[in-house]
């Protein structure tokens, strides 16, 4: 493992920027004298009562629509300000410990990136023309996106420009990075970047996006950590579709990665449809929640999903608009799924040696799953419910064998119980006596 220590202690608090301060889509753009990127310092309070340790940023980097299309690495987007203002937002978040973390988009540039127009201008033989792939007809780009123009992973202006614009922001203040779209980049791409980066950063934190493929592999190529899609699948599916041997599966392999790493876990994130829209039964959000924060991983909260927000991400132009939404103030109340977050994110965090931890099933049916997460001699037991009759639980078939409830939806706390009784829809966690 090569994590910095701090990571065992982050819950991570996503927020999507230029959507989140109303700066895209917008017409028209706001500009850097607006000074949008600060409105979010009003939200790190918010942040910190939730119980969140670190703020992960979606793109701020110029760009000329959503962020994933950079034109220049180096400056911050004007719809959002200026440097002033990423120095502001960093150093107001760090007062109130909460680590920052960058997304950085090396696999591919939008089509205003200087280089870019220079190989446009200059012809195959110009020098920049070597920082992109070739295709067919021209310069590759992104799954089909004309307007994202894929990097030359080979060159080694390539990779030393990565190294340096990493560098150049951790410098700045950064605690780490998101590298949007990891699993399109080659693995000798990031073993010769990450390391050199590391170098200078001891302390910095490397999450690679990964959607699909070896997730072990990408790791082993110098990342700290992937996303972890597999296991957010799981955890929607099997609870709309009754069908917890499918997350218990999931479970197993998360297993396996956790032997070499901490994946980052998540129930929603700028990418996906919220929790709240996805799953059938709205009972079923505290289930989730529930698993993000008892199994093994760096959790993040998709900013919005705290408040019980819904969006449907659809495959068209604007797909991503309704998950992506402009935040007024903060709330001045809790709300109830405010409440739960705050909770389980205060057990996850009183016991942080569940980012290691692994777990196992004690009970498995279609609609129930007792497992048991575990690292060394610290344990919980936890009982989900999604069927329409009680569950019933003994501890005595645990390693606990007795136990004291900590938190459940329907169930009364108890110090002293060899069994409980999880109701419909409902679920326990229960911690050693």
């Amino acid at each position: 493992m090569t994590e910095p220590a701090w990571v065992e202690h982050v819950i991570w608090w996503q927020i999507y920027p230029l959507g989140f301060v109303g700066a895209f889509p917008a017409d028209p753009p706001p500009a850097a004298g607006e000074h949008r990127l600060r409105r979010i310092v009003d939200w790190l309070d918010h942040a910190i009562a939730l119980g969140a340790s670190g703020l992960a940023l979606g793109p701020v980097f110029a760009s000329r629509t959503h962020g994933y299309d950079t034109t220049d690495h180096y400056a911050i987007d004007p719809r959002l300000g200026d440097d002033g203002d990423f120095d502001e937002l960093v150093d107001q978040a760090h007062r109130r410990g909460l680590r920052v973390l960058l997304d950085g988009v090396f696999n591919h540039v939008g089509t205003e990136f200087p280089r870019y127009r220079e190989a446009l201008d200059g012809g195959p033989d110009h020098p920049s023309s070597a920082w992109f792939r070739r295709g067919r007809d021209g310069f590759a780009n992104f799954e089909g996106h004309g307007e994202l123009i894929a990097l030359n992973h080979r060159n080694p202006a390539v990779i030393d420009y990565t190294v340096e614009v990493m560098s150049h922001w951790l410098a700045r203040g950064a605690d780490g990075w998101r590298l949007d779209a990891a699993y399109a980049v080659p693995d000798r791409f990031w073993s010769e970047v990450l390391p050199r980066v590391r170098e200078r950063h001891r302390q910095a934190w490397f999450v690679g996006e990964v959607i699909h493929g070896d997730y072990a592999e990408r790791v082993a190529a110098g990342f700290d950590s992937v996303t972890q899609y597999e296991l957010w699948k799981a955890v929607w599916s099997s609870l709309n579709d009754a069908n917890f041997h499918e997350l218990d599966w999931a479970l197993q392999r998360h297993n396996d990665f956790l032997a070499t790493f901490a994946p980052m876990t998540f129930v929603g994130n700028h990418d996906v449809t919220r929790i709240a829209s996805r799953l059938t039964d709205p009972r079923h959000v505290e289930h989730a929640l529930v698993l993000l924060f008892t199994i093994g991983g760096v959790p993040s909260v998709y900013a919005g999903d705290e408040l019980g927000y819904r969006g449907v991400k659809e495959d068209r132009a604007g797909g991503d608009d309704a998950v992506r939404p402009e935040f007024a103030s903060p709330p001045a109340e809790d709300s109830d799924i405010f409440r739960l977050h705050k909770f389980l994110i205060g057990l996850r965090r009183r016991h942080p040696w569940l980012h290691r931890a692994t777990s196992s099933a004690v009970q498995l049916t279609n609609e129930q799953y007792v497992y048991e997460v575990r690292r060394g001699d610290d344990a919980l037991v936890v009982a989900l419910n999604v069927g329409d009759e009680p569950l019933a639980v003994s501890l005595r078939r645990t390693a606990l064998g007795r136990g004291r409830v900590v938190a459940g939806s329907g169930a009364p706390p108890a110090e002293d119980v060899d069994h409980v009784t999880v109701p419909p829809h409902g679920w326990v966690v229960v911690a050693p006596v």
